[in-house]
C-alpha cells in the first residue's frame, strides 16, 4: 500500500523489521551505506537486501532496530536515500546500547566490555532503534522513557548488582520512546517502540532474564499510570520473548497480551534460531483497543536475515 496523502479514508501499515545491520565499529555502518550508493563500489548484501525488503513492505511508518546510532543520523539519513520512495520524516532513537556504566556488571573482573554497558553493546549507539515516516513527527506530545532507572520500576526484580550499580543502570537495554505521529485528521498516533535484551546469555544472577521481564513488564506500569499516552497508540517492536516457548519469564509478555488496552492481532512465528530453540514470536505490534485493524501479516523471510518484518494496517 502506497501512502496517499491526507486522506482519512486510507489505512495506516506500520511495520517492525529487527534488521541486524549493526556493525562492529562506530561509523562502519555509515561508510557500508555510502558505498552501497556508489555504483562504482562493492556494497554489502545486506544492505541490498534491505533496501529491497524496506521497499516492498511499502509501509508508511517502519520501525527498524539492530541499526547503529549516532548523533546527527547520518547513517538513518544514507538508507532513505537509497530506497526508491525516500521517507519524508526520520526518527534516530539514541539507544542506551554501549554506552559505558563504569561498573563491573558481569562479575568477569573487568569493567568497559560490552557487558559492562548500560546495554549490551561494544560502542554507543550499536543496534539502536529507527523510525521511518510518511507521517509528519509532533516531538513535543512525545516521551523519551529510556533513562528510568531500573531500580525505580515499581515490582522491579534487580539480580545483584556491584555497589552503585543501581543508582546508574537503566531500564532500557535500548530504549523506550514514545513518539507521535500526526495523522491526517490532525489527531496523534503514538507508537510505544522497545527492543529488550534477550533473556539469555546470562549467569547464575539471571540479570538478563529478570531485566527481559521488566522491559515489558514497562508498558502495563506505563498504561497504568498517569504518563500514558491517550489512545490512539500502538506498541511496536521486539519483546525478545515468545510467550509459550523457548528461554526466558514470560509472564508480563502475557500479561500484556492479554490486556483489554491493546489487540494482538498477529501471532506467529517472527525468528528462527534453529537449534534447540528454533522458531520463535519475538516481535510484536500491538494497536491500542480502539484501532480498526484492517489486515496484517508476515513479510517472508529475507535472503540472508533471520527476523521476519511484520505489519499490520489500521484505520486509528
Amino acid at each position: 500500500m502506497a501512502w496517499a496523502g491526507p486522506c482519512g479514508a486510507e489505512p495506516v501499515r506500520l511495520a517492525y523489521w529487527n534488521t541486524d545491520l549493526n556493525r562492529d565499529g562506530p561509523g562502519l555502518l555509515l561508510r557500508d551505506l555510502e558505498k552501497t550508493a556508489d555504483p562504482t563500489q562493492d556494497s554489502a548484501s545486506d544492505l541490498r537486501v534491505a533496501t529491497a525488503v524496506i521497499a516492498a513492505l511499502q509501509a508508511d511508518v517502519l520501525v527498524i532496530s539492530g541499526f547503529d546510532y549516532d548523533a546527527g543520523g547520518l547513517a538513518l539519513a544514507a538508507l532513505n536515500r537509497g530506497l526508491p520512495q525516500p521517507y519524508p520524516h526520520l526518527v534516530p532513537l539514541r539507544p542506551n546500547t554501549g554506552v559505558a556504566s563504569g561498573f563491573d556488571l558481569d562479575g568477569n573482573g573487568r569493567r568497559g566490555e560490552a557487558r559492562d554497558a548500560l546495554g549490551h553493546g561494544r560502542f554507543p549507539g550499536e543496534g539502536g532503534l529507527a523510525i521511518l515516516s510518511r507521517l509528519p513527527v509532533d516531538a513535543a506530545a512525545g516521551a523519551d522513557h529510556s533513562g528510568l532507572l531500573w531500580r525505580d520500576l515499581p515490582g522491579a526484580d534487580l539480580p545483584p548488582l556491584p555497589a552503585g550499580a543501581a543508582e546508574v543502570l537503566p531500564l532500557s537495554t535500548t530504549g523506550h520512546h514514545d513518539t507521535a505521529l500526526v495523522l491526517p485528521d490532525g489527531r496523534r498516533l503514538h507508537l510505544l517502540t522497545w527492543h529488550a535484551t534477550p533473556p539469555a546469555f546470562d549467569g547464575p544472577e539471571g540479570r538478563n532474564v529478570k531485566r527481559n521481564h521488566d522491559e515489558t513488564a514497562f508498558w502495563l506500569h506505563l498504561l497504568d499510570s498517569p504518563q500514558a499516552p491517550p489512545p490512539p497508540f500502538v506498541l511496536i517492536g521486539q519483546a525478545n520473548l515468545d510467550p509459550d516457548k523457548g528461554n526466558g519469564d514470560a509472564s508480563a509478555l502475557r500479561a500484556l497480551l492479554s490486556d483489554a488496552r491493546v489487540q494482538d492481532v498477529l501471532a506467529g512465528d517472527t525468528v528462527d534460531y534453529g537449534g534447540a530453540l528454533g522458531p520463535l514470536r519475538v516481535a510484536y505490534i500491538l494497536p491500542s483497543a480502539g484501532i480498526t485493524v484492517t489486515a496484517a501479516g508476515h513479510a517472508p523471510q529475507p535472503e540472508g536475515a533471520r527476523h521476519h518484518p511484520i505489519w499490520v494496517e489500521i484505520s486509528p
